[in-house]
């Protein structure tokens, strides 16, 4: 019971909780926890045979196709974070965004270590592949927005990247959208006025590239295990440029919103708020390693 319906809730919560998060993707967390590739397999198998299961009345088999239940159980977990954490974790950045931005550095940096792990062999194609990706990620973090495109190819190529940066590891998919220039438009003033313009050809490129991409991701995880963990253990590495504890935001108004743009990064003072912020780094990687260690008890247990 507990491995098959409040562990893959709570990594779910755990999911939900890093997406309120700025900058930090959901997608790290399913990687951290170990649900990536079964995440990545269970949204690929809704194809034909999973449609032909439906139609012959096969639904048992469709759900065992489908991975239904263990989805069912992780939506429902980031679902209840995302509801429940909301307004708690607002609190916090808006009191205390040094220890917050501290306790998520040090976890995804002790994340970078115990993923990086699981590559078994860390051959020249595996490094290639690790620095490619945390350079892609720190890049993203210092682009300059892109301005506004109304053109229904790039709308739907908006929907395509954000879908997929939601499922990469490290990437935030709602910062893709403000570096593409049209996070104002989508986000803002086509959900607000249910504008099917913009919407559909958004929606369209989500739906072909949640499909496609998670086709190619398995595919790459299958055929190059190694390199492929290592490139997303790099795009979790670069995404440390944006948790870094001591920067000012960017910020532009979109609607009655307010988005991160851009960062300034500073070095600390050495004070007792630097003191405290270590602390905090400290705990966020001690959460890690705890959560490595038990887990890997339970897998011997198992």
């Amino acid at each position: 019971m507990l491995k098959s319906s409040v562990f893959p809730f709570l990594k779910g919560a755990a999911m939900g909780a890093a997406n309120v998060i700025p900058g930090v993707s959901g997608g790290t967390i399913a990687l951290i926890t170990g649900i990536f590739e079964r995440l990545i397999n269970a949204i690929k198998s809704f194809d034909g045979q999973a449609l032909r299961h439906i139609l012959k009345g096969e639904f048992k088999a469709f759900f065992r196709y489908t991975d239904f239940f263990f989805l069912v159980y992780l939506f429902a977990g980031v679902f209840a974070a995302i509801v429940s954490l909301a307004k708690l974790l607002e609190f916090l950045f808006l009191n205390y965004p040094m220890y917050v931005w501290s306790f998520f550095f040090g976890l995804v940096l002790a994340s970078v270590y115990f993923v990086g792990k699981t590559v078994k062999n860390w051959h020249i194609a595996a490094i290639i592949s690790f620095l490619i990706g945390a350079g892609i990620a720190i890049s993203i973090s210092v682009l300059t927005p892109a301005s506004e495109n109304q053109s229904f190819f790039y709308l739907f190529l908006c929907g395509v990247v954000a879908i997929c940066s939601m499922i990469l590891p490290g990437l935030s998919g709602s910062f893709v959208l403000v570096l593409m220039g049209n996070y104002q438009l989508v986000m803002i003033d086509a959900v607000n006025n249910f504008d099917l313009e913009i919407l559909v050809p958004v929606a369209i490129g989500a739906v072909a590239g949640l499909i496609v991409f998670s086709r190619f991701l398995s595919w790459l995880i299958k055929r190059f295990p190694d390199s492929t963990i290592a490139l997303l253990s790099g795009f979790i590495l670069g995404s440390l440029s944006i948790l870094w504890p001591w920067k000012d935001e960017i910020t532009q108004q979109f609607g009655d919103k307010v988005k991160v743009v851009a960062y300034d990064w500073q070095l600390p003072e050495l004070n007792s708020d630097f003191a405290l912020a270590v602390v905090f780094i400290i705990l966020g990687i001690l959460s890690i390693a705890i959560t490595e260690i038990w887990a890997g008890k339970k897998g011997k247990e198992a």
